[in-house]
């Protein structure tokens, strides 16, 4: 069965980087997914100063290099092709200490050919700092590939540890492409359009959280996320550190990868209690219903009258209400029996939804049979 835990949720992906990727995920179970990249990536591969540090390196090789992110190593292999000197590169660093944050790091160093000698399992520059720390860096000379936020404490802690330390920035963030389209996803977080926001970069957060203040709805968007409206989620604790500082509280996967982040995402949503009904479980989403595994085929207007069958748990809901969830304004009866008609035929369930004389309508829960 096709997983579709993710029906009928909008999901709003602020990343540039691997968006496609994730966006992909997200649909495979079901998603809606709007896309407001919170920033941008520019690249550093014609960047003269990075092939300068990079010609440096060759010069002087050192003992020990740090590789923080994948896409970053990938670049600048790909910047020394460019200039002609990757070969060089290659070797010189098949002769040095590797040191990877994560398997994405690890992944993109086997494939230039190269090995890993030690990798941070959490992924995290702290674990990094702490394992060569403890191990003693006076006196070593040590090569930090960073992500696209620049420095992130390794390079001092490293130089005060009297090491002597070399950066080398392979990409950057820039401006958003679009900021506009930025503020707008946040105006649509705040009026409740959004069911769900994910980050995969601390400085990707903290330039959304800039566009909700800019946009003037950050207490519209922490209102929204205090009552449950919204559910936010950060790949791992870094990036959900600026979410946390603004009193956003995010799921967090135990791996900081896109793959568990995604998981996160539909564990929270499948976590979420289905209505038991004798037609199999039953969740009613933003945008969308799920009945027993089964997207069902509905109109807005189906939609809106079931929700308020699902809202009332069993309960009946008197057919006035039906009336005022269909378009126009009417109170014919037979307008309230047709609207119900059309919903039991696209359930496909026929004992779904009972009619109550007299009274109105309300859905056939198990314990209710």
């Amino acid at each position: 069965m096709i997983d579709q835990t993710l029906a009928g949720c909008v999901v709003l992906v602020t990343a540039d980087r691997r968006a496609a990727e994730l966006r992909a995920a997200l649909e495979r179970r079901g998603a809606t997914v709007r896309h407001a990249p919170a920033l941008g990536m520019v690249p550093h591969t014609d960047d003269a100063l990075l092939l300068a540090r990079t010609r440096d390196l060759l010069a002087d090789p050192p003992d020990t290099v740090v590789v923080t992110t994948g896409i970053g190593f990938r670049g600048w292999v790909e910047a020394a092709d460019a200039a002609g000197v990757a070969d060089r590169l290659l070797e010189v660093l098949a002769a040095t200490r590797i040191v990877a944050r994560g398997p994405k790091a690890r992944g993109a160093i086997q494939a230039a050919g190269l090995s890993a000698d030690w990798v941070a399992e959490s992924e995290t520059s702290a674990e990094i700092a702490e394992t060569l720390l403890d191990e003693g860096v006076a006196g070593r000379d040590i090569v930090i590939q960073h992500h696209g936020a620049g420095a992130d404490g390794l390079d001092e802690a490293f130089a005060l540890a009297g090491a002597r330390v070399r950066s080398l920035v392979v990409y950057r963030w820039g401006p958003p492409p679009d900021p506009e389209l930025v503020r707008e996803s946040a105006r649509a977080v705040a009026d409740g359009e959004i069911d769900t926001v994910v980050f995969t970069s601390a400085p990707g957060a903290a330039a959304w959280l800039e566009a909700v203040d800019d946009a003037g709805v950050l207490d519209g968007v922490l209102g929204r996320h205090r009552s449950g409206g919204v559910v936010f989620a950060a790949v791992g604790p870094v990036t959900a550190k600026p979410l946390q500082e603004a009193g956003i509280d995010p799921l967090v996967p135990e791996r900081g990868r896109l793959g568990s982040l995604v998981r996160a995402v539909v564990t929270h949503y499948g976590g979420i209690d289905a209505l038991d009904t004798v037609a199999g479980p039953l969740r009613v989403r933003r945008a969308a219903a799920v009945l027993d595994g089964r997207v069902l085929p509905l109109s807005r207007t189906g939609l809106e009258v079931l929700r308020l069958l699902a809202h009332a748990k069993g309960s009946v809901v008197p057919r006035d209400r039906v009336l005022a969830a269909l378009p126009g304004v009417s109170s014919d009866p037979h307008a309230a029996e047709v609207a119900i008609a059309r919903l039991r035929d696209a359930t496909g369930s026929r004992a779904l939804i009972r009619t109550v004389v007299k009274r109105g309508y309300r859905l056939e829960l198990q314990e209710q049979t």
